[in-house]
C-alpha cells in the first residue's frame, strides 16, 4: 500500500477522513519515528559501552556520570514513547487510529500531524486535563 502516497503527499481535510493515502501516510510517519528512536538508542547504547569510566579527574568523571544519567532518562522517556508508537501502529492495523478513544469522534488531520500518537480529541485532552487538575489541588 506503500504506493498509494508519494513524497509530497499531505493529508487534507477536503478528502475523506482517514482513507487509505491518510492512513498509509501516517503508518509511514509512525514507523520512520520508530527507526529513528531505535537507531538513537543503538548509538547511546554503543557510545556507553564505549565510555572509559576510569578518567582521572574527579570532575570530569562527575561530568561523564552527569551525562549518561541525561542519556538514560532520555531512552526511559523514548521507551515509553515507543510504545504509544507501537500502539498507534496497532490502531492503525485494527482500524481505529484517528478516532478518539473516549468518544469515537474523529481526532482530526491537524492534530494527528502535530502529534500521530495522539489517542484523543482536542476537546477530550482538554477535559481530561482538567479533571487532572482538579484532582492534583485537592
Amino acid at each position: 500500500m506503500a504506493d498509494i502516497i508519494d513524497d509530497d503527499y499531505r493529508p487534507s481535510e477536503d478528502e475523506p477522513y482517514m482513507n487509505p493515502r491518510q492512513v498509509e501516510y501516517f503508518r509511514q510517519k509512525l514507523l520512520r519515528w520508530r527507526d529513528e528512536i531505535l537507531r538513537g538508542s543503538g548509538l547511546t547504547l554503543q557510545q556507553l559501552k564505549e565510555e572509559d569510566t576510569r578518567l582521572p579527574d574527579q570532575s570530569d568523571w562527575a561530568t561523564a556520570e552527569m551525562q549518561r544519567n541525561f542519556e538514560l532518562r532520555t531512552r526511559d522517556r523514548e521507551r515509553k514513547l515507543l510504545s504509544k508508537i507501537d500502539a498507534a501502529l496497532r490502531r492503525i492495523e485494527d482500524g481505529e487510529y484517528g478516532y478518539c478513544e473516549e468518544t469515537m469522534e474523529p481526532i482530526g488531520i491537524k492534530r494527528l500531524e502535530a502529534r500521530p500518537i495522539a489517542t484523543l480529541s482536542i476537546e477530550a485532552q482538554e477535559r481530561h486535563e482538567r479533571r487532572e487538575r482538579t484532582f492534583r489541588e485537592e
